[in-house]
């Protein structure tokens, strides 16, 4: 700093001011609290649009002649935001209420089908909510394995899962083109779970390619895709070890106060402290992700949640399993 000799800007911090905070507390955050509590996904949304506009409007007319108008608008948005985030984690903390209504080890309504495509080797459909994934099962000779390039001997890959997010998943539009850094990311987790009881080449003496297709999405679409996938594989014949399934494990910390959360949504995701993927079979953990946006968590805390994702993963596994038990000959 010395040798280029440049004084240090000043700059004013993006806060908004005690008196716009308390107007957009007192016209939006009862009215908040009760959109929070609407079940569907969808029209969730939609109440909180209608408010946040509502508010953004009455701002407007307000201040219509102040020359930092666009700027007390972000701010406004900031404490709509601030003010959803807060009434989340308070409802669930202290009321013990979910967005969605559920206890905190509630899943959300399950489905499992499979040859739902006529002319594939296996496919599936798996809903959990408002996540739906639609998976595929291709077999393939020996020498159709995937060529991984690299700089040392040229290696392949028998067994791969591709994870496909369309836009109209989540009720967007958007072009269609290579898969981004989450799609290979969601792709790489799921893989890593199945791949644990991929029968040996000697066993089973074909290259297998399992396709997830996100047809919904509110919340772990990567867990949901190893589900679907898993019931393809055993749909197509493929002799897996065991079936395997995954949960996303949420978690609201405020004070000492925590509560951990089974088969997280979107909303508990976004305004959430962690976002703990565990999969695997009856008997153990194949594969492990975790998001945390907290400093740490405490063992006593990672003891319950993969003891409460165990509880939701049996779960899972029991209506995965009333629909293909084992895998076909």
């Amino acid at each position: 700093i010395k040798a280029v000799g440049l004084p240090k800007k000043d700059y004013s911090l993006f806060i908004p001011s005690p008196e716009l905070r308390e107007k957009v507390t007192e016209m939006s955050k009862a009215k908040l609290a009760k959109a929070l509590l609407e079940k569907n996904k969808i029209k969730r949304e939609q109440l909180i649009n209608t408010i946040t506009n509502e508010v953004l409007d009455k701002i407007m007319v307000e201040y219509k002649d102040d020359k930092e108008l666009t700027e007390i608008l972000k701010q406004a948005e900031l404490v709509l935001e601030e003010i959803e985030y807060h009434e989340v984690r308070r409802l669930i903390v202290e009321e013990k209420i979910r967005p969605d209504g559920r206890k905190a080890k509630e899943i959300r309504p399950l489905s499992s089908q499979i040859d739902v495509l006529g002319r594939t080797h296996g496919s599936a459909l798996f809903t959990r909510g408002q996540t739906q994934a639609l998976s595929t099962t291709t077999l393939g000779a020996i020498g159709e394995h995937q060529i991984l390039d690299g700089l040392g001997i040229e290696e392949g890959k028998r067994f791969m899962l591709h994870y496909n997010f369309p836009s109209f998943s989540v009720g967007e539009t958007g072009r269609y083109g290579p898969p981004n850094r989450r799609e290979v990311g969601h792709g790489a987790l799921g893989e890593r779970a199945l791949l644990q009881v991929i029968p040996s080449e000697e066993e089973f003496p074909y290259t297998i390619r399992v396709v997830s297709e996100i047809l919904e999405s509110n919340g772990s679409t990567s867990q949901a895709s190893i589900c679907a996938g898993c019931l393809s594989l055993m749909a197509a014949g493929v002799p897996i070890k065991a079936p395997v399934a995954g949960i996303a494990m949420g978690l609201i910390m405020k004070d000492k106060q925590y509560t951990i959360l089974t088969d997280i949504q979107g909303l508990e995701d976004f305004r959430g402290d962690m976002d703990f993927k565990v999969a695997g079979t009856k008997n153990g953990i194949c594969a492990l992700q975790m998001d945390i946006k907290i400093k740490g968590i405490t063992l006593e805390i990672l003891e319950e949640a993969l003891e409460q994702a165990r509880i939701g993963r049996l779960a899972i596994l029991d209506n995965m399993t009333k629909t293909i038990s084992k895998p076909r000959k």
